[in-house]
């Protein structure tokens, strides 16, 4: 007995556990988003647009400052406790250049002092030298010297010693990773010559000396970075009377080109006067001031690298995603506002031959519909046209069939099958039909009295195999049944008029759609391939050569889901089985005829537009945060107001075909914040089960009946029904 209560024990605090944890399809997103977000922040840091300062300070007073630095040379060295500096001896001559290495100019650079047997000291900055480390090490390589010039390129005498440590550590790190050395050569941002020190300065400077670098500053200033002309900064760059020298130049930071021209110049006719052109150390006479790294420390500094590079490629990779979903919401928004305008137009002087007044059989499968069913088929009792309806009960527990029974309503008949799943119910409401126009609804679902005659002319055609009606939202008045409103009227609406002007609908919605049933039986009725039956069934009668076409006045009122989790199991299945079907008919690519039409117009545009652009579309969104955060926010702003107002202009026009009230478009911008980031986490989910090759079972949606009728009108009492029967 107790150790039956300790199993009970345990796999109750089992499921507790099971239930604390956040779920897969949740997890995996987040942490995908969370991942892109770091790569964005990580490149946003590199590229100084996060946590740089850029901040100079006024000159302040020397006083503090000991005279012999102040009078001394360009080389400070406060290693140790010491303070002193040293001067290079006359005609040695030491180039430096600032603020590198840059995919540009520092290869010219090169170039020019492997020419002409010159070597140099490059002050790179962390943020540099991360992005380029080829460049690194070519400087090495070729025997030059580098030296620190902070991670960001702040004046250090504003910031705090954490900070300092951190960018000294960072630009460390990245050469560490770049060319395997650390340097003991330090040049602090915006320093000139040993005299310009002051008090603010001075401290930092003993501070850098004290974790064991050499402060170098400058004695002359080419000033290439005013590009003043060549001329002008081969003047500025001489030393004067032969006297050795530290020379300050730049190889980033803009155009360079004048800096390239002055040196080729310079160096030929500085050494025509007996200088020469070392490294720092060398012009001293002392060791190296690269130390090879080894170690923990090497293999840190090249995760670093790496880690930048990846988010350098990520970065575009993202840039060209939010390209192409730029470029596809666009496109999708011009060709729906373009072509559903015409389609209009066409559609009111269109005639599809003489009217249709034959009987139709209306299928409604049903599985635990109590809620519903009774609205459902009193709904159609109110048909203009005359129906028989066969309510196919999937192995309901909830009495749905007993409901429909006690009804007791001409034309209206119950069969029952064991679950099988809403294909078999339709296949065994097909085989129990009386009538050759098969009209097929949702449970949850109510028709206006116009709707099965509106839904059956376009079979005056006899090209016409199939036809989708206008699926409405009828639970709207919360705010997620408003998003799923808008998502109706805009998407699948608009998207339908357009696919019909295309000649490649992709989709007739199961909650109003028609057939024939000669066009059902020659390609095998429905089929349980997918989990989009209805997409696939659509795909299925393209490739036979039937046309399929859209229905605008068949109105149909649905109940959409009514919380989060049952609008992810929807549209998960939906994806999932949008995914299925696309794969299952990808062969009508090669096809001829009707066929290859849907295949090579129909297929791309339904993989566009219903799987790529909405996994893509929350890139829209993570840089917007980006760019609000870390800007340009101005510019981002705008960009997203102006997507945003396409989507408003394009949702006006969807509302205005379908003759709906504009105030549910209130709720759009929070639509596209959040609603956004839903059906990117379900189709990203339904990738994930694509891939791995997993099964989805059917997922039963909990409804309340709420959708009594459709709007303006009342549910037809018992007694009082207007029924249309046949015959």
């Amino acid at each position: 007995m107790a150790s039956r209560n300790r199993r009970r024990a345990r796999a109750a605090a089992a499921r507790d556990r099971s239930r604390r944890r956040l779920p897969m399809r949740l997890l995996l997103p987040t942490l995908v988003l969370g991942a892109l977000m770091a790569m964005l922040m990580l490149r946003g840091y590199v590229h100084s647009e996060i946590l740089a300062d850029h901040r100079v300070r006024p000159p302040a007073a020397a006083d503090r400052v000991p005279e012999k630095i102040l009078k001394g040379g360009p080389v400070i060295d406060t290693r140790g406790g010491r303070t002193e500096s040293l001067r290079l001896r006359d005609h040695r001559l030491v180039l430096t250049f600032d603020d590198g290495p840059d995919p540009t100019w520092t290869p010219r650079v090169l170039d020019v002092l492997a020419e002409h047997h010159a070597h140099a000291v490059f002050f790179v900055t962390g943020t540099m030298a991360s992005r380029y480390p080829d460049l690194i090490r070519r400087i090495v390589a070729e025997g030059h010297e580098i030296g620190l010039h902070t991670f960001n390129h702040p004046d250090l005498s504003q910031q705090s010693k954490k900070r300092i440590d951190w960018e000294l550590s960072q630009n460390q790190l990245a050469i560490t990773g770049a060319a395997g050395i650390r340097t003991s050569l330090f040049r602090p941002p915006y320093s000139s010559t040993a005299s310009a020190m002051d008090d603010e300065s001075w401290p930092v400077t003993r501070y850098i000396g004290g974790r064991g670098y050499l402060t170098v500053v400058t004695d002359t200033d080419s000033e290439d970075w005013q590009k003043p002309g060549v001329d002008r900064i081969v003047r500025n760059a001489t030393p004067a009377g032969g006297k050795g020298a530290i020379v300050l130049m730049h190889d980033s930071g803009g155009d360079r080109h004048q800096t390239v021209q002055a040196l080729d110049r310079f160096i030929p006719e500085l050494k025509a006067k007996g200088y020469e052109f070392d490294t720092l150390t060398e012009a001293l006479g002392t060791e190296s001031a690269h130390t090879p790294v080894t170690g923990a420390g090497l293999w840190k500094g090249r995760a670093w690298i790496w880690l930048v590079q990846a988010s350098d490629d990520i970065t575009g990779v993202l840039g060209v995603g939010l390209a192409v979903i730029g470029a596809l919401v666009i496109a999708r928004f011009v060709l729906m506002l373009v072509l559903s305008a015409t389609h209009a137009r066409r559609v009111r002087r269109r005639g599809w031959g003489p009217p249709v007044t034959e009987p139709v059989s209306v299928l409604v499968p049903a599985y635990n519909e109590a809620k519903c069913i009774e609205n459902t088929v009193r709904s159609l009792m109110a048909s203009e046209h005359p129906i028989e309806v066969l309510v196919i009960d999937d192995g309901s527990a909830d009495g749905t069939a007993r409901i429909v029974e006690a009804m007791d309503l001409p034309n209206v008949r119950v069969v029952r099958q064991l679950n099988a799943g809403k294909p078999a119910a339709l296949n065994r409401g097909l085989a129990n039909a009386s009538h050759d126009l098969i009209v097929m609804m949702d449970g949850d679902t109510v028709f206006e009295p116009a709707t099965v005659k509106e839904l059956v002319q376009p079979f005056g055609d006899p090209r016409v195999g199939a036809v989708a009606g206008n699926a409405k939202v009828g639970n709207r008045d919360s705010l997620i049944g408003a998003w799923q409103h808008i998502e109706y009227v805009m998407g699948f609406n608009l998207d339908r008029r357009m696919y019909d002007l295309l000649r490649c609908m992709p989709t007739i919605p199961g909650a109003v759609g028609a057939f024939r049933r000669t066009a059902l039986e020659r390609v095998g009725g429905m089929s349980e391939d997918t989990l989009a039956e209805d997409t696939d069934i659509t795909m299925a009668m393209h490739r036979d050569g039937w046309r399929v076409v859209y229905a605008e006045k068949a109105r149909a009122w649905t109940e959409a889901p009514e919380t989060v989790q049952q609008l992810w199991s929807q549209r998960y299945r939906w994806s999932y089985g949008t995914m299925q079907a696309i794969w299952k008919h990808r062969g009508a690519l090669l096809d001829r005829g009707p066929s290859g039409r849907f295949g090579r117009v129909g297929l791309p545009l339904v993989s566009l537009f219903m799987v790529v652009a909405p996994l893509l579309a929350p890139l829209i969104d993570v840089f917007l945060i980006y760019g609000l955060v870390f800007g340009p926010t101005g510019k981002t702003i705008l960009a997203w107001l102006g997507v945003l107002m396409i989507q408003v202009v394009c949702a006006a026009y969807a509302f205005r075909l379908d003759r709906e009230r504009m105030t549910h478009l209130l709720s759009l911008p929070l639509q596209q914040i959040l609603y956004r980031q839903l059906m990117y986490v379900v189709l990203l989910q339904s990738w994930i089960t694509a891939l791995t090759g997993g099964r989805l079972r059917w997922q039963k949606l909990r409804r309340t009946g709420v959708v009594g009728s459709a709007p303006g009108g009342a549910a037809p009492a018992r007694e009082s029904a207007e029924r249309r029967p046949v015959g």
